[in-house]
């Protein structure tokens, strides 16, 4: 059975001196396995719709939960889905930041997992889901992301296009 996760995926248009780019915010994933990983470590904010759950609502949900931030205003725009994995499909909706705002991602507040830590030994220790956050342009976050996300900046691309 696949699993159905969602999420947004925040963008905005910034200027430089040759023009204009979009860049996306990413979060990386917190805990152990991912602490000294960089390159393949970062993910949207998503997750899996509780039960009776629009999936919408929840990839509403997630952001704020993961980051510790609410969602700007703005209208989410349906990217559609992608499939992560032979196990998971991610539906996607696009929201720009809006003009003059600016999100403090020093105050990135992730709620956080239990696991083993270290493995076998008895210890269940704490971890954010997502450790930090930054914004990457489009060619930067296809590289920062787990394998299987980089489908959704093609949508994402195809929308701001």
């Amino acid at each position: 059975m696949t699993a159905l996760s969602a999420g947004i995926v925040l963008w905005r248009l910034v200027d430089h001196g040759s023009g204009r780019s979009v860049e996306v915010l990413l979060g990386h994933m917190g805990g152990p396995f991912w602490a000294k990983k960089d390159d393949g470590a970062w993910s949207i904010p998503k997750g899996l719709p509780d039960e009776g759950e629009e999936p919408v609502d929840a990839a509403r949900r997630e952001f704020a939960e993961e980051l510790g931030l609410p969602v700007p205003p703005g209208e989410l725009v349906a990217l559609g889905e992608f499939r992560q994995s032979s196990k998971k499909t991610v539906v996607a909706w696009a929201l720009e930041l809006p003009a003059g705002t600016d999100l403090d991602l020093d105050d990135v507040r992730s709620n956080t997992f239990e696991m083993e830590w270290p493995p076998r030994s008895g210890n269940m220790r704490s971890f954010p889901e997502i450790d930090r956050a930054a914004w990457f342009d489009l060619d930067s976050a296809r590289q920062k992301v787990v394998s299987g996300q980089a489908a959704v900046f093609d949508l994402l691309s195809a929308h701001t296009d």
